[in-house]
């Protein structure tokens, strides 16, 4: 690939990481009016037929094999729905921040399940790597307190959500690998906006104009746009060199929440931003 292609693709991953980054935001803000789970179904339900759409349009394969819908059931849940109620949940207890940085322990989650089921030996990078990450999730849900709050009970359903996504990749990284990403997607997204339905209390859709956009927001852009952009990048790039830049949304996430929110940003979530941050490239490396 030359140049110019890296520089475009390069360009094009740092927007969804931007785009994600301001998921956390927009959820934040979403939440004060729509219920985590009401705001995670509309989005899925207006996310999965534009994506099928997608499939039309890029030609993509439509039929799946019946054989694998046990694990196609499986990935929904962890992937779409059960992330999805943890997560938004989460958000509304804790801050942008604190979300954004904790949820890409999902990589260190990776690798530890990644080792658990091929049975690898952690090397000394991976060990070291793993510790720093867990120290800086430390420096993060503590924050300069050692009191339990709403926020810590958020802390932990941001980690919970981080470890259904590692559950998700290390499971569906062999079906993703036999089939197309983009219909493998496309078949989880329907199946978990389906298994979101039984976690609605409430469904009110009496909502206002700015819920409506954070919705379409969170719908076109972070799942169907960034998802589409995500694995085309994939397709042309190293994948390693790719997830190099999931680690600007936590980066651009603290500076959208402290912009936008006006969240405060304080030498212990840098300092765990930078732990996470390291042990993930320890991990990754290892």
């Amino acid at each position: 690939m030359g140049n110019r292609m890296r520089i475009k693709y390069g360009f094009i991953i740092s927007i969804v990481a931007l785009i994600w980054a301001g998921s956390f935001i927009a959820v934040k803000i979403g939440v004060e009016e729509i219920s985590p789970v009401l705001l995670a179904f509309l989005r899925f339900a207006i996310a999965s037929p534009c994506l099928f759409l997608v499939l039309l349009i890029k030609k993509k394969p439509l039929r799946f094999p019946i054989r694998d819908l046990p694990i196609l059931i499986i990935l929904a849940l962890t992937g779409v729905t059960l992330l999805y109620i943890f997560q938004f949940t989460g958000i509304k207890w804790t801050t942008a921040t604190n979300s954004a940085i904790l949820i890409n322990m999902n990589v260190i989650f990776i690798a530890i399940l990644s080792s658990v089921t091929l049975k690898e030996i952690f090397s000394n990078k991976k060990i070291i790597g793993i510790i720093l990450g867990f120290l800086g999730v430390v420096f993060v849900v503590i924050n300069g307190s050692m009191s339990l709050t709403l926020s810590t009970k958020g802390d932990a359903l941001i980690i919970l959500s981080a470890i259904c996504w590692a559950i998700y990749s290390v499971i569906g990284k062999k079906i993703l690998d036999r089939y197309d990403p983009i219909t493998v997607t496309t078949y989880i997204f329907i199946l978990g906006t389906i298994f979101f339905i039984p976690f609605i209390k409430d469904f009110n859709l009496e909502i206002s104009f700015r819920g409506w956009m954070i919705i379409l927001y969170l719908a076109l852009f972070c799942s169907v746009f960034a998802y589409v952009a995500w694995y085309d990048a994939l397709a042309k790039m190293d994948a390693t060199k790719v997830a190099i830049f999931l680690n600007l949304i936590p980066l651009f996430a603290m500076l959208l929440s402290y912009l936008i929110l006006e969240e405060e940003i304080t030498i212990f979530l840098m300092m765990g931003a930078a732990l996470i941050i390291y042990g993930i490239y320890l991990t990754e490396k290892g």
